[in-house]
């Protein structure tokens, strides 16, 4: 299924010179669209999503904002695809050989659209078994959070191969910090408090997370941003995790410790109207 188009263009070639290929001098966004039988539609969170982008592209000196041309293709995709994963990616654009940014280079912008795996709805309903990586994020605060191209750690971590029954990877960075899923940011719930955390050294800042942030604090349930470890997943009474794709799921297991579904979790997903069917 998957399409994609070039600077709004059908194509699947870009430049060899392009620094995104060349230096990973880009960012991305993953989206999903809203299904026919929502209420509304379009794609979710869309103004977060590029309140994202433009807050990367200002961190590395990438001059950008999302046009009129690349909203109205955002929508058609939109219109055409329901219930699908569209993807962003923006590119410094082409360069020279060295790492010196070209002062007037043009962004490219790459959108593709993919379908939402099929076991996502299962984890939904039934939860996932984390598996902690041997494999540790390194600290970097001027990278921290946003979702760029230099995604080598990730790959290794994917390369794993994952335990038997075990779903995806928690990680942690290498000052033994709790970071996130391979794929997703994570939650932990305590004695009725809710933690996520804290990654302003490492980590991708979700927009997801933000969507449940935001969610909790409406029905009145403080959430913690701070530093974690592995005795703070040990002792924790739930445990969730987030991304555009599917919403929030339940974390049943991490590692040998198993932990209850938490009581929040359904209807935390059916206000932000992420449940697959």
């Amino acid at each position: 299924m998957t399409q994609v188009w070039i600077n709004q263009q059908p194509s699947q070639t870009v430049s060899p010179f392009d620094r995104g290929l060349a230096y990973g001098d880009g960012l991305f966004a993953t989206m999903r669209t809203y299904p026919k039988s929502a209420q509304q539609s379009g794609i979710m969170f869309l103004d977060l999503h590029l309140a994202r982008l433009a807050q990367g592209c200002e961190r590395l000196d990438i001059k950008w904002a999302a046009s009129v041309t690349l909203l109205a293709h955002l929508s058609e995709l939109a219109e055409q695809y329901p219930n699908s994963c569209i993807k962003l990616l923006l590119t410094r654009g082409v360069g020279g050989r060295g790492y010196q940014a070209p002062e007037n280079a043009h962004v490219t912008e790459i959108t593709s659209v993919h379908e939402i795996p099929i076991h996502y709805q299962t984890w939904q309903n039934q939860g996932v078994a984390l598996a902690t990586s041997s494999i540790t994020l390194a600290q970097q605060p001027l990278l921290a959070g946003i979702k760029h191209l230099n995604r080598l750690e990730q790959v290794l971590i994917k390369s794993q191969p994952l335990p038997d029954g075990y779903n995806d990877w928690l990680v942690y960075d290498t000052q033994a910090n709790v970071i996130e899923a391979s794929m997703a940011n994570i939650f932990v719930v305590k004695s009725r408090q809710v933690f996520t955390p804290a990654i302003n050294q490492a980590g991708i800042s979700g927009v997801m997370r933000e969507a449940v942030i935001e969610v909790l604090l409406s029905i009145g349930i403080d959430v913690r941003i701070q530093r974690l470890s592995q005795r703070d997943i040990v002792d924790a009474d739930s445990i969730m995790m987030s991304n555009s794709l599917f919403g929030i799921i339940d974390v049943i297991k991490v590692d040998k410790t198993s932990y209850q579904p938490w009581v929040h979790t359904i209807a935390v997903a059916q206000k932000l109207q992420t449940t697959l069917s």
